[in-house]
């Protein structure tokens, strides 16, 4: 595939699955210590990847969770928030700034942290009291942290007597890097031809709901307008119709992202609305791509990393036929704000 590394993506997977052992340690420590709510705090894209896990869990556990914007955390009081949380942080980098401001805020207040990031000794790993330290080189991409996180989530599940299928899953996600390489190779040819259509749209909206919508949200935001400087807007499937559908026209480009959970229902209802009003809408359906390897009772776990595989392609067609590095930017990280 154009632009792809296939090895150095498999081992990427391989040494992210060899995680597994330390990750389910941790899990079983913290869970021996025990935990009365569990918070997700980040900035960007790093938020935005564990909103499908915060999803997935409320439909699993009785035990409270949170989503919280680093940024705010840090200004105001939340009562829910205390030396008896579990507060998960994530940053690539390990030194955004937002995030590393909350790590040391929480640290002052005694509250547990779990921090993963991607290298060592950086201020985020420094200052949480439990690290998870991934092998990555030359990856942009999230696909490493979905599997810590499947391992640190699904493990305290399990330890709660909430997600018995846990070893199988678990066993299971061994397959899951060659799987997503072949979703990949399927969705390829449609990825390039989107790009080609859509390439100098100036404006795209991006619709999706439930598991799904933290990845639509963070394709609109960290790619198409961080990366490609396309302006977007994302919206969940249940809001579009309280708002959003008036500014569909016949050349308003439209994609809508459905998964296999219980919001699809909802997400058919915008499909059938909107296809009779654009005539520029793609639907990217998780259901069109096989994953081999994966039982089907786990497929909404694992839905997010389909669409990544899916958007990705769209992202490296994007750059060829825009002439638009991924890498460039005019402000993020380059100016101080």
């Amino acid at each position: 595939m154009f632009n792809f590394d296939e090895k150095h993506y498999l081992q990427l997977g391989k040494d992210a699955y060899a995680l597994r052992p330390e990750v389910e340690k941790l899990a079983d420590d913290i869970s021996k210590k025990g935990f009365e709510n569990l918070f997700f705090i980040a900035s960007g894209g790093s938020l935005a990847v564990t909103q499908t896990f915060e999803y997935i869990w409320k439909t699993k556990s009785k035990i409270p969770v949170y989503s919280e914007i680093a940024a705010e955390v840090i200004l105001k009081e939340n009562k829910q928030l205390t030396e008896k949380s579990l507060v998960i942080l994530q940053s690539k980098s390990g030194d955004t700034k937002e995030t590393v401001q909350a790590a040391k805020y929480l640290k002052e207040k005694g509250i547990p942290t779990v921090g993963i990031v991607r290298v060592s000794g950086s201020p985020l790993d420094e200052l949480v009291d439990y690290s998870i330290v991934e092998k990555v080189e030359n990856f942009a991409g999230s696909d490493p942290e979905n599997m810590i996180l499947y391992f640190l989530l699904f493990r305290l599940l399990h330890n709660n007597g909430e997600f018995p299928e846990y070893e199988r899953f678990a066993d299971e996600l061994k397959n899951l890097p060659e799987a997503m390489v072949k979703v990949r190779g399927q969705a390829d040819k449609k990825a390039e031809i989107f790009a080609e259509n859509y390439k100098d749209e100036t404006y795209q909206l991006w619709i999706g709901s439930g598991s799904l919508w933290g990845k639509t949200y963070s394709y609109a935001m960290c790619v198409l307008e961080e990366m490609q400087w396309i302006k977007s807007k994302s919206i969940q499937a249940a809001e579009y119709f309280h708002g959003t559908l008036e500014i569909v026209e016949e050349d308003t480009c439209v994609v809508l992202i459905k998964g296999e959970d219980e919001t699809r229902l909802i997400c058919d209802r915008v499909d059938n609305f909107t296809k009779q009003y654009t005539k520029k809408f793609t639907v990217i359906d998780t259901k069109d791509y096989e994953v081999k390897g994966i039982s089907d009772e786990f497929r909404v776990i694992i839905g997010q990393m389909i669409v990544t595989a899916v958007v990705d392609r769209i992202s490296v067609y994007l750059e060829k036929k825009r002439n638009h590095s991924l890498d460039t930017r005019r402000y993020y990280r380059v100016l101080e704000y």
